[in-house]
């Protein structure tokens, strides 16, 4: 893969003939996720709780759950999600059937995925299984608005657009969660990240911003 290798089963970056903004650009980009994380953190917390206690009582397992993802320049970060599957969804994957394994190997997801629970089948629609990446955005490894986070068998996915994929750091939305987002095929998605990186600028990520509300409240294309 194009300026990729792979080591240790960690994706190593490669930069090459990727497009840097200025420095003012990534100042002002660190300074609106730190405050929009640390706003939404404080007025959203009341709401995490209610969550939290519906998730505990909907079934066994942890609340949030840390999935291994790739992050800037190919660094595997633990991005944060409320659980919305069973304890043991992991084994499910091991006894699916031909077309669910052929579903998950186009997609890597499942349209009516049986691991899903009832109360994880809400925040999924509702998009609120996302809220806990806020931490993620103060940490620091993960920005408001960016290319959705992929596992690393993903990277196979964006082909030669892998090594600009990782150029910048995975978001909480973005262009692909506000053009459809399950709705659209994965080559779709790709071509959005690369639109999105070589377009990207403090006016267009406020733009994202605000079209995610409204994509959410009318809850188009949920998972």
């Amino acid at each position: 893969m194009q300026n990729l290798e792979l080591e240790h089963d960690e994706v190593v970056f490669m930069p090459e003939n990727i497009n840097e903004k200025g420095n003012g650009y990534y100042v002002v980009k660190r300074t609106m996720d730190i405050i929009g994380s640390l706003v939404g953190i404080v007025l959203l917390s009341p709401f995490m709780l209610a969550i939290a206690i519906a998730i505990k009582l909907d079934s066994k397992g942890a609340i949030i759950f840390g999935h291994e993802r790739l992050g800037y320049k190919g660094k595997v970060i633990k991005v944060y999600k409320f659980r919305t599957m069973v304890e043991n969804a992991e084994e499910f994957l091991q006894k699916m059937d031909n077309t669910q394994k052929e579903e998950f190997k186009k997609n890597f997801k499942l349209e009516h995925d049986p691991r899903v629970t009832k109360v994880g089948d809400f925040l999924r629609r509702t998009s609120l299984d996302e809220l806990p990446q806020l931490l993620n955005i103060l940490k620091g490894n993960m920005t408001i608005v960016g290319p959705r986070p992929i596992i690393k068998k993903e990277l196979i996915k964006y082909n030669k657009y892998g090594a600009k994929f990782l150029s910048v750091k995975p978001g909480l939305t973005g262009l692909w969660q506000t053009n459809g987002r399950s709705e659209t095929s994965y080559e779709e998605r790709v071509s959005l990240d690369m639109q999105y990186i070589d377009n990207r600028t403090i006016w267009n990520d406020i733009k994202i911003i605000f079209k995610t509300f409204i994509v959410v409240v009318k809850k188009e294309g949920a998972m």
